[in-house]
C-alpha cells in the first residue's frame, strides 16, 4: 500500500484539515495517509473529517504534542481520480465554484477576548475561505475590517487568491479614510455604504465570522 505523510506539526486550525483534503485529492491508488499534528483539536477535526467521508482511520499518540492520524484513503482516491482532469480545467473551474454569498468582515479580528487570538482566528478564517468548494461572490470589509486588505495585513495573499478566482474584494472608503489607509490598499477596490448595503440586500446568504 502506498503511504503519504502530511506534516501539519505547528499548524493551527483549519490548516491540518485543508492539507489532508489536498492530499486525499491527489492520490490515485489505495493509500495510507499519515497526518502528523501537535494538538488534540487537530486530531478531533481530522477524525470528524474522516468520519464524514466514511474513511477508515485510527489515531496514535507518539509523544507529548505529537499525534498521528492514519487514514485509509482507498475509496477517496478511486472516486476522485477515475476521470483525468482536462488540460484547461484551471481555466474553467473558478466560475463554477462561486455562489451568491457575501462574507462580511467588520473587524480585523474574530470574536471577543484576546486581540492576538482574534487576529489568528481571522487569518485562519480567510485562509479557509480560499479552500471552500463553493466560493462567495463578494467579501465586504468595513470598520477595522479594512485593515485586512491594506499594507501590513497577513491576509493579503489569501484575499488576492480569492480575487484571482473572481471573488469581489470591497473595502469601505470612509473606513479607509478614518484609519488613514486609503493609500495603503493592497487588494480589491474601494466602495461606499450604499453599495455595501445593496450587496448585502441582494445576497442569498451572508456570512459574518
Amino acid at each position: 500500500m502506498k503511504k503519504i505523510k502530511v506534516d501539519a506539526m505547528g499548524d493551527q486550525c483549519p490548516i491540518p484539515v485543508i492539507k489532508t483534503k489536498k492530499a486525499l485529492k491527489e492520490i490515485t491508488e489505495t493509500t495510507l495517509v499519515e497526518v502528523h499534528v501537535d494538538n488534540e483539536i487537530a486530531v478531533q477535526n481530522l477524525s470528524k473529517m474522516a468520519k464524514q467521508k466514511n474513511l477508515e482511520y485510527k489515531c496514535e499518540k507518539l509523544e507529548e504534542q505529537h499525534y498521528i492520524i492514519k487514514i485509509n484513503a482507498e475509496a477517496e482516491g478511486v472516486s476522485i481520480q477515475q476521470k483525468a482532469p482536462a488540460e484547461n480545467d484551471k481555466e474553467i473551474c473558478y466560475p463554477d465554484r462561486k455562489s451568491n454569498t457575501v462574507v462580511v468582515l467588520s473587524s480585523n479580528q474574530m470574536g471577543n477576548g484576546s486581540e492576538e487570538l482574534g487576529q489568528i482566528l481571522m487569518k485562519g478564517f480567510i485562509f479557509a475561505l480560499t479552500e471552500l468548494d463553493e466560493l462567495p461572490s463578494t467579501v465586504l470589509l468595513y470598520n477595522s475590517g479594512v485593515k485586512l486588505s491594506t499594507e501590513g495585513s497577513n491576509s493579503i495573499e489569501d484575499l488576492k487568491t480569492l480575487q484571482a478566482q473572481g471573488v469581489e474584494i470591497l473595502s469601505c472608503g470612509t473606513c479607509l479614510n478614518y484609519y488613514d489607509l486609503t493609500e495603503k490598499l493592497q487588494v480589491g477596490d474601494v466602495t461606499n455604504m450604499y453599495f455595501i448595503l445593496e450587496k448585502m440586500a441582494q445576497a442569498d446568504k451572508i456570512i459574518r465570522p
